[in-house]
């Protein structure tokens, strides 16, 4: 179904999806709410100055910084009202929790690529915390769902872009 939202030059189209459950660690869950909190307070009053500041320049039939700041207005509170929900259908897993004999969201997994012979390791993560270059991939990611569930000793046949990767999980930590 799509809902359709009028603003001030700005048509929002959502469309209506089943929520799920994402599980996060608390350093994700506090910068969320970090982010968040920035956003409310910081940018929104930023915005708030700005379409000020164009409503006193006159007419707001021709102003054109009036209408970009409205819609950076619009843009601004739906990328909040994305975060809120997000953080809404979020569960911070407690570490102790953890299975560590299988692969799981938050655990630090120590793999070797059996194509080039070399050890990789890697944290699976939730779609909002995923950072490569942290070596934090995400649970959703083609190699996330290949490693999900998988035990040490286990190769994991890994279908990407590039083809079929095999890894054998070495370790399994947090």
């Amino acid at each position: 179904m799509l809902y359709l939202f009028w603003g001030y030059n700005i048509v929002f189209y959502k469309k209506e999806t089943q929520m799920s459950i994402n599980y996060i660690s608390q350093e994700g869950y506090d910068a969320l709410n970090e982010q968040i909190a920035h956003l409310e307070k910081v940018e929104r009053k930023r915005i708030t100055g700005q379409i000020a500041d164009a409503r006193d320049k006159g007419d707001l039939s021709e102003n054109a910084e009036y209408d970009a700041a409205k819609e950076e207005q619009g843009l601004l509170e739906m990328k909040i009202s994305k975060l809120k929900n997000t953080m809404a259908n979020c569960r911070v897993i407690d570490p102790k929790d953890i299975d560590l004999s299988k692969v799981n969201i938050q655990t630090n997994v120590r793999l070797l690529n059996m194509k080039v012979n070399k050890e990789v390791t890697y944290t699976i993560v939730a779609e909002s915390e995923a950072n490569l270059k942290l070596g934090k991939i995400s649970v959703k990611s083609p190699i996330g769902e290949g490693l999900m569930g998988k035990k040490i000793g286990e190769i994991a046949d890994i279908q990407v872009p590039a083809g079929i990767i095999q890894f054998e999980i070495l370790e399994i930590s947090i």
